[in-house]
Order: structure tokens, then sequence, then C-alpha cells
């Protein structure tokens, strides 16, 4: 747990540029200018000092943890950062307990930034809730996934959600100019691009590999750049190509009947710090996608281990999410009711909203029944009742 005020101050040379460039004030803070712009939500917040709980949502390095520091610094509250990976009902006993019965009592108020707050399981957030409710904390949460599925509705209706975006190349140049400046150093611009193009949005990982490439090599060139990018960062990324192609083997191991590979692959997801939710809700996905109808208990299993990695956490649930990828892996498969819902899509696509039948039309009022709505109907009736265009038409083969 980090309590902390004003911890820039205490930055060691030995700190990573990041650390070194975090901003201080809105002034200095780059991009998100629908959220700290000019009369824009947080700056308003910011100017008139008002304390309220929030949540940011965007993507990796795009300054949801530099925004959260300067809003307590600037609301005048005491700091504290935890991260939902590590941290436990401990730690936020802990901060409600801090101070209380002390002479020297802070009676600011307090402020929790937790990181990853989706990686909190239901059990935890419902803990967090009552100190939220009641003012005792004030809670900054800050997620990469849809709060709607990460976080339990008693904390989301206490919470405003605000969504951050990918920061664009222009602020991403702004940012890498500002780090070669600090860094004493020049760069190309056939360079810069090069980093632009990497990061893809991600500003900590632009620093961070400015940081390496000056560390082995003392400048920049495109080169040293991609040296420095291979020797730092050749691991599972989340938002790179190997978290997509792990999971893309995975759920194709699956598909292909083969628990082993299937293991495998979740194995590798795991240890590489892959949410366990997001899992879940792959493996949720699959088993109507894939197996439907040829066993329709697939549906029920998947969602209970996906309350089970909700409710229990890491490193246990692993041992759910083994079984239901067992589960799948073993089960007839059966695409028919995907397969045939994306053939009905295309209809409406192509041909738009087409005139309900006349027979299943609602009737609330005694002149659409004069007008005949409803009329006919027999609740099982062999007639077809698609739209007049479509008769006989066969989705579901």
């Amino acid at each position: 747990m980090k309590s902390i005020n004003n911890i820039e101050d205490n930055l060691q040379k030995s700190d990573p540029l990041a650390a070194k460039l975090r901003p201080r004030s809105l002034k200095a803070y780059i991009g998100q200018s629908h959220l700290v712009g000019q009369g824009k939500p947080l700056a308003e917040a910011i100017e008139k000092k008002h304390i309220f709980s929030f949540i940011l949502w965007g993507p990796p390095g795009v300054g949801k943890t530099t925004l959260a520091r300067i809003y307590a610094e600037a609301v005048d509250a005491k700091f504290y950062e935890l991260s939902a990976v590590s941290a436990g009902k401990d730690d936020i006993r802990k901060i409600v307990e801090e101070g209380k019965g002390e002479l020297n009592f802070d009676p600011r108020k307090k402020i929790l930034f937790l990181d990853e707050i989706h990686r909190f399981n239901k059990a935890q957030q419902d803990f967090l809730l009552p100190f939220v409710e009641s003012g005792v904390l004030t809670l900054i949460g800050a997620t990469t996934e849809n709060p709607s599925f990460e976080v339990i509705s008693p904390l989301l209706s206490r919470t405003r959600v605000f969504v951050l975006n990918e920061l664009t190349n222009d602020e991403m140049e702004e940012i890498i100019d500002g780090a070669v400046k600090f860094s004493k150093t020049k760069i190309d611009q056939k360079s810069k691009q090069w980093l632009v193009a990497m990061a893809n949005g991600d500003a900590r990982q632009v620093l961070s590999v400015i940081d390496a490439t000056l560390s082995l090599y003392g400048k920049i060139t495109e080169n040293n750049l991609k040296e420095a990018v291979q020797s730092k960062f050749l691991r599972y990324d989340k938002k790179g190509e190997e978290h997509y192609n792990t999971i893309s083997a995975f759920i194709k191991s699956m598909r292909a009947s083969q628990p082993d590979a299937a293991l495998y692959y979740l194995a590798r997801m795991i240890d590489a710090g892959e949410d366990p939710k997001f899992i879940a809700r792959r493996m949720v996905i699959f088993a109507s996608e894939d197996i439907g109808l040829a066993q329709s208990t697939a549906l029920v299993v998947t969602n209970e281990v996906f309350r089970a990695v909700e409710t229990i956490g890491l490193p246990e649930c692993a041992i759910n999410l083994a079984h239901g990828v067992t589960y799948l892996s073993l089960a007839k498969k059966d695409r028919r009711s995907n397969d045939a819902y994306f053939e009905a899509l295309q209809d409406v696509k192509k041909y738009g909203n087409l005139p309900v039948p006349m027979m299943i039309r609602n009737a609330p009022t005694k002149l659409m029944k004069d007008l005949g709505y409803h009329k006919g109907y027999e609740k099982y009736t062999k007639e077809d009742l698609l739209p007049s265009k479509l008769k006989n038409r066969k989705y579901l083969i």
C-alpha cells in the first residue's frame, strides 16, 4: 500500500522515465481533452474541489493513474494507491483505520485509488462498498475492462464512469518530444514515427522503450529502439499479438476437441497474468457458439465457471477454469444456432425492418384490432411467421 502525497518529490535517479515525467497538474497533462479540457467534467471537479467517487475506464498507458493523482492533490485529499492484483480486504481495513484515535489525526478526505479494479472479486467489492457508501473512502478505480461487467452494481451506482481514449499520434509525439528533451538527447523523425506505431497509443510503453534504449545504447536510433524492444518487451502482452495468438489457440483447441492443447494454452495465459474473467467470458461465448444445441448444459456449466472465478479468484479459480475447459473440449459440437443467427442478421441488414405479419402483431387497442392486428392468431400455428418477403426462409438447418 502506498500512502502518497507529493510522491514525485521523492523520485530517485534510478526511477523509470515514466515516473520522472509524470505530470503534476492538468496544464502538463496530455490527452483526454473530453474530460480535462476547459469546462469538461474532471476539469470542473478539480477547479471546484468537488470530491466524489469515479472509475477511469480505458486502455493501458493513457494516463489513468496520473489523472487520479492530479485530482487527489488538487482537492487536497490524502491519497492511497492499491493494485487489485495484490491487495485484499486487510489493506482496505488499514486505510480505513489509519489515524483513528491519534492526537495529530489528519482530517483530510481519504481517496483510495484502486488500479485494475476489475481484478477485485465480488466479495472484495462487497467489502469495499460500505466505506464508499458512507464516505469514509472516496474511490477512484482504474480498469481496462468494461466496468459494467467487472464492477458490482451497487458499487457502480455510487460512482461515475469516465472513458479514456487511446492517445492520438500527435499526442504521442508530444510525449516523445518531452521525454527526449528531459533526457537531453535527440530523435529523428523516422525513429519517432516507428515509436508511435509500435506503442499504439500507450504512453507508458513508449517511455519505457525510450528509457531502455538510452540505458542500453546511450542514443536513440530506429535500430536501437528495435533492439531494446526485443530485449525488454518480448513477453505476453495483454494488448499485443501474443495475447490474440494465445486466446485464438485456446479457442481452436477446444473447438478441435483437444483438451491437452486447450489446458496448455489456459495455463500459459494464467501464468502470464491474463485476467481469469476474460478467459471465463470467452468460455461462456464458446458454449453457445460452438457447442450449442449438441449439449445445451454447456452454457449452464460455463456460467457457473464464470461465477466461481468471480467469487473465488486466483490462484484457486484456475482449477475451475481447467474443469470447464476440459468439459468444453470433450463436449459434442454444434454451431447451427450460431450460424443461423448470423444468416438471419444478414437478412435484417439487407431488407431492413420488413412488415411483421398481421396475425402476430400486438393489439392493445380497439383501433389496432379493427385494423386486423392479431387477427387469426393461433398459439401453435404451422403457418410461416416470417415477413412475407422471407416466406419459407430457413436459417436453422
